[in-house]
């Protein structure tokens, strides 16, 4: 019995030896077993999902109308608004500013769109009137400049208050807006859709007073009635409603006002401008009492209609018949004379009331008043004026 038992354990041992041999021989693996298939469990399940689901929907749906709402400008305020585009700005920026604006909602959909519509293409530097009315194609249509996009070259250039029409083309073709033979030939000839701008007049003074002075970003070889209709749409953004209601309650034309300010303008560069502005005023409306019987005689208007003029004025000078000639002919000159800047726009709309009728220049750079004619001359002939 225990000779068996010790043959059997033997075989069994000699059997696992030869199983551990064939085992090393597939590398050890123990044969596979069949894997059971896991069941996924459902994030939510049940009623949950189907309103997850809903909800979701519902959501997509009402953002999707919000922003097709912003698109199509359906249903948004009435709301009209300039935007400036200059040369510092992208789609980006122009995005901010119509949302500053309140004519759109979602920045980053207009600048998606734009994207999509070449928008940096059409869009150009200038000022623009828009409104709610408008949809994102229509805004950008409403930005487009023919003369160049926001990618074309530009050049920024600063005009003085006081200049006349003539150097702010000079101006211009110097910097190479155009040149002076185009820019003044789209200043006499040009259409510009604005009641206080004569069209059927071919000279170039029908545009003096209306171009405003100030800093401009202008493409290099923009159409010429282009860059001057800039100036021109700046002139009506600065005249808002608040200074167009103090000309009509001031008895005088926006063409009268302006001439006014533009002779303040030519006349001083100083802090009286309100000052001078009621002598301008007392002196028109003087029947002889104080000896001016209407006539301004202010040097300024004289010496635009005598261009190149050098060294002071002579007697001979203050004969010649124009009607710039303000020692000849009383009254305003028949346009103004220069292109004034706010202060002075702002001067001859509220003027002070003095009884001042004469004005001179002293040697210590202000001008002196006198209420009489006497006194004017006294101060002439004295050490102080700046003549003597």
């Amino acid at each position: 019995m225990s000779e068996f038992n010790n043959q059997e354990t033997a075989s069994w041992d000699t059997n696992r030896v030869r199983r551990g041999e064939e085992m090393s021989r597939r590398g050890s693996r123990e044969p596979e077993r069949p894997h059971r298939r896991r069941r996924h469990k459902r994030f939510l399940s049940g009623w949950k999902y189907a309103l997850f689901v809903g909800l979701t929907s519902v959501l997509l749906a009402g953002v999707g109308w919000l922003l097709v709402n912003d698109f199509c400008a359906f249903s948004k305020e009435d709301i009209t608004a300039t935007v400036q585009v200059t040369a510092d700005d992208d789609l980006k920026s122009v995005a901010n500013k119509l949302h500053d604006a309140g004519l759109i909602q979602y920045k980053w959909f207009f600048k998606f769109f734009g994207g999509l519509a070449n928008a940096n293409d059409k869009i150009g530097i200038g000022s623009y009137k828009l409104s709610t009315e408008m949809d994102y194609m229509a805004l950008i249509n409403a930005m487009h400049n023919s003369s160049g996009g926001m990618n074309t070259d530009t050049v920024r250039i600063t005009i003085p208050e006081g200049y006349t029409v003539q150097q702010i083309i000079a101006l211009l073709a110097k910097n190479g807006v155009n040149t002076e033979e185009s820019l003044t030939e789209a200043a006499q000839t040009a259409t510009f859709n604005y009641d206080f701008i004569d069209n059927t007049s071919q000279d170039i003074s029908r545009l003096e007073g209306y171009l405003f002075p100030d800093t401009y970003d202008f493409y290099v070889n923009e159409k010429p009635e282009s860059a001057l209709r800039r100036l021109i749409a700046n002139f009506t953004t600065k005249m808002d409603e608040d200074l167009m209601s103090e000309v009509e309650a001031s008895g005088h034309s926006l063409k009268e006002i302006v001439t006014v300010a533009s002779l303040i303008e030519k006349e001083t560069a100083g802090n009286d401008q309100k000052t001078i502005a009621s002598v301008i005023y007392n002196r028109l409306a003087d029947t002889g009492s104080h000896g001016t019987y209407g006539m301004l005689q202010v040097d300024a208007s004289l010496l635009y209609a005598l261009p190149g003029h050098e060294g002071a004025i002579t007697n001979d000078d203050k004969k010649v018949d124009s009607k710039y000639n303000l020692y000849k002919y009383a009254g305003l000159s028949p346009t103004p004379i220069a292109n004034p800047g706010l202060a002075s726009l702002k001067a001859a709309l509220e003027p002070e009331s003095t009884g001042y009728y004469f004005y001179a220049l002293g040697k210590d750079g202000t001008h002196h008043f006198s209420a009489t004619l006497q006194e004017h001359n006294s101060f002439i002939n004295s050490d102080q004026y700046v003549g003597s």
